[in-house]
């Protein structure tokens, strides 16, 4: 089968649970067995009590039967309950090793594709794929060990009938195989629209105050239904072929089941066979029917699975364009500059492979204890210099250093540990006030938390709130002003003391009075380090040791406020915007 290499993945995380998976199995060849011996007993039974006509031989069978039965049904609950427990740890492990894949890769992955389509793949996908690691290993073998025993007992009963049956076969298991292929295609289809409705929901979710602003719920509640439609026509198309599959497969089996049972009763009407043969031959080849009905079901499942498991795999061997080093440098200390060496960046967009510079050729020096501005239009690529130097990103050409070393030399997350970062978009957690700021060092003492706090200007309001520190503050930090929150964001960027500081217009979406508290608190962490700013308020760069403008990825102009003022076109030109109303 084309793609099956993706099912012997996900069976590759059996291997810890292989002690049950055995026991299931087990199980199952006793189901089988029993399945079997149920159906055999009318035969011996059926003979002897017409032969005899002694009501024991009614009771001894008839017990026989139900102690078969019973133990067919223990049998089962084991089965169930082992490829449960199996699919449920299974489905847990593929998706820590999923989410584990999805820390470790690059930020522009995160950038360029939906949310929405990240949640589908780590919930809905693996939801099928729990279903089918389930259904499959118990249809499969199971039923599959049935329908063997079962075909055994049939050719014990009377080979020449099972033989002609045999030959009509292929008329099963071709339109099997065309089903497959069909629903193989369909299936991909259905789970990426799935995906765009996860993605939808997230994007309008998470922009729901701007929806509402504008009074745009009816125009959200038509895309929702639009594409809601898109899902359901190819979900449909799905569900066609699948409901198509049983009907046909039914025609062909109970088309064979009848030719065979005008023979059993014929051979029966001339004294060919017994009545207990006959009993026995069309009970066997009734419960056959059964799990060969399954097998055909369980296309539907593989299939499915397939197609999830793909989605799945992709995500999970998707590898970060920012890699460690074979032998990275532990970053210890800042000590004198860092440089940009014709530095430029490019995005690959996702769908067409296509080139979106950001950056091109940029070259500056940031030395020790500057503070560093970095101002220009929305969009030239301001934001994107200064995710290169905590590598969210690598250079597609050039390179950056500190102390004259290449940062790609150093261990990510020790170079990291050394740079403080605040940006515009407030990201705190649903946790208190306390864990959000100690979050990039979870061992920082109290003492270490209220220092950070009191040079963020954060301690005075804190000490306001009914719990202090230990205050939950919601998703996002809902329950707490713009300006409070951005100050528990510095608060964070600063507890582990971090020779750099970047703060990637920290200011632009307060208010006059919030931006003077930040300002303040800038201004109080700025002593001994290194700091870089980035700023379309350029009230907010006056003090800056040296400033470049950057306008389309490029360094159009540079030096102080005031030399920027006397000759800076840009710059001038921003300033004046500002400044002069």
């Amino acid at each position: 089968m084309k793609n099956w290499h993706i099912y012997k993945r996900l069976f590759k995380f059996l291997k810890p649970y292989k002690t049950r998976f055995i026991e299931a199995i087990i199980a199952m060849v006793f189901i089988a067995g029993l399945t079997s011996f149920r159906v055999y007993l009318l035969k011996p039974g059926m003979d002897r009590l017409i032969k005899s006509k002694e009501i024991k031989i009614l009771l001894f069978f008839s017990l026989l039967l139900i102690i078969a039965t019973v133990l067919h049904a223990t049998f089962s609950y084991i089965q169930a309950y082992l490829l449960s427990y199996i699919g449920q740890k299974i489905t847990i492990d593929l998706r820590n090793k999923v989410y584990a894949n999805l820390q470790k890769l690059s930020l522009v992955y995160f950038i360029t594709r939906p949310t929405g389509e990240i949640l589908s793949r780590l919930t809905n996908d693996i939801g099928y794929i729990q279903i089918a690691l389930t259904m499959v290993p118990t249809k499969f073998i199971r039923d599959g060990l049935t329908c063997i025993s079962l075909f055994g007992l049939l050719l014990y009963l009377n080979w020449k009938w099972t033989l002609f049956m045999l030959l009509f076969f292929p008329l099963i298991l071709y339109p099997i195989s065309v089903f497959s292929r069909k629903m193989r295609k369909t299936a991909l289809k259905t789970q990426e629209k799935i995906a765009s409705v996860y993605a939808l929901i997230s994007e309008k979710i998470s922009g729901i105050k701007v929806i509402k602003a504008f009074a745009q719920e009816p125009r959200e509640i038509e895309k929702m239904k639009k594409v809601n439609q898109e899902f359901f026509n190819v979900m449909m198309k799905l569900l066609r072929t699948q409901v198509l599959q049983r009907p046909v497969l039914e025609v062909i089996t109970y088309t064979l089941s009848i030719f065979l049972i005008f023979f059993v009763f014929y051979s029966l009407f001339r004294g060919v066979v017994s009545a207990g043969t006959a009993t026995a031959y069309i009970a066997a080849m009734i419960s056959f029917y059964t799990p060969i009905k399954n097998l055909a079901d369980l296309n539907k499942q593989i299939q499915t699975a397939l197609a999830c498991g793909e989605r799945v795999f992709e995500l999970l061997d998707k590898k970060p364009d920012v890699k460690e080093s074979p032998q990275p440098l532990e970053f210890k200390d800042f000590k004198k500059s860092i440089k940009f060496e014709n530095v430029s960046f490019f995005y690959t967009l996702k769908n067409k492979a296509l080139r979106k510079i950001a950056i091109k050729n940029i070259n500056f020096e940031i030395k020790r204890g500057e503070i560093f501005a970095i101002v220009g239009p929305s969009g030239g690529g301001k934001t994107t210099i200064v995710n290169l130097i905590p590598r969210f990103f690598d250079p597609t050409n050039g390179r950056i250093t500190i102390d004259g070393i290449d940062i790609r030399n150093f261990k990510i997350s020790s170079l990291r540990k050394k740079i403080g970062i605040v940006t515009q978009d407030v990201i705190l957690f649903n946790d208190t006030i306390k864990a959000n700021i100690a979050y990039g060092f979870p061992k920082a003492s109290m003492e270490q938390i209220k220092w950070a706090a009191k040079l963020a200007n954060a301690d005075g309001f804190i000490a306001e709130l009914p719990e202090k520190y230990d205050t939950q503050i919601g998703e996002r930090g809902a329950t707490l002003s713009g300006g409070q929150a951005q100050r528990i964001c510095i608060a964070r960027a600063i507890i582990g003391n971090p020779p750099i500081l970047i703060f990637d217009e920290a200011t632009s979406s307060l208010d006059t009075e919030s931006e003077l508290q930040i300002q303040k608190a800038i201004q109080n962490i700025q002593k001994d380090r290194t700091t870089i700013v980035v700023a379309h308020r350029l009230s907010t760069v006056r003090k800056a040791n040296k400033i470049i403008v950057v306008c389309d990825g490029e360094i159009v102009e540079e030096g102080t406020h005031t030399e920027l003022l006397k000759t800076g076109q840009v710059y001038k030109r921003l300033y004046e915007l500002q400044f002069q109303a």
